[in-house]
């Protein structure tokens, strides 16, 4: 495993969150924010967070926020800027909508031979999460490139890098689900008490 201090975490919170109707990093679970959630497990494996949001209430946290370089443009344009602003070759990205998210499921990108992909990222239930990754600072030319195109998909430019998918187990598949609607908060909450 390589040194913790090797891997940057970046945090993407810039999302408008249409569908949830508010800040999807800064909703609760069990009295922390979802941005926190993230932020704990991931904490273990990395030595520098950045968290990307125009939203100057995640300054809260005490960690560095970035700005969106280019505005409105979505996952792509956060992804773009948190490589931009990270020190590092490797670095750990994460959506800040997966309130459940375990270092032990990080672990399994950790672990996995990222020094010869450009992106690791995780399968659960049939789809790939290249929200939950680890990218090589080198994407950022790529996503660059394809945002001066006007492309915001953040799939797009990972088709388009060297990539390596690990599989999780079925077990883990809750605590790797999107919170994106009102239901599935429901549906998470009801996995906690449960």
């Amino acid at each position: 495993m390589v040194a913790k201090n090797k891997i940057t975490g970046i945090v993407l919170a810039g999302g408008k969150s249409s569908r949830m109707g508010s800040d999807k990093g800064l909703l609760k679970i069990e009295n922390r924010t979802f941005v926190e959630c993230v932020i704990d497990a991931m904490k273990p494996l990395i030595d520098e967070i950045i968290i990307v949001s125009n939203n100057p209430e995640y300054d809260q946290f005490g960690y560095h926020r970035v700005e969106d370089d280019i505005k409105d443009s979505g996952p792509l344009a956060g992804l773009y800027s948190g490589l931009k602003h990270s020190n590092t070759e490797h670095n750990l990205v994460l959506s800040c909508d997966i309130p459940l998210m375990k270092a032990e499921i990080l672990e399994k990108l950790i672990d996995a031979d990222y020094k010869n992909y450009e992106v690791v990222q995780i399968q659960s239930q049939q789809k790939t999460m290249p929200l939950i990754a680890i990218y090589n600072k080198q994407c950022a030319e790529t996503c660059l490139q394809l945002l001066q195109q006007g492309e915001k998909r953040l799939r797009v430019a990972v088709s388009q890098l060297k990539v390596k998918t690990i599989l999780v187990d079925s077990e883990f598949d809750v605590l790797v689900k999107n919170v994106n609607t009102k239901e599935d908060l429901k549906t998470i909450n009801h996995a906690i008490e449960h």
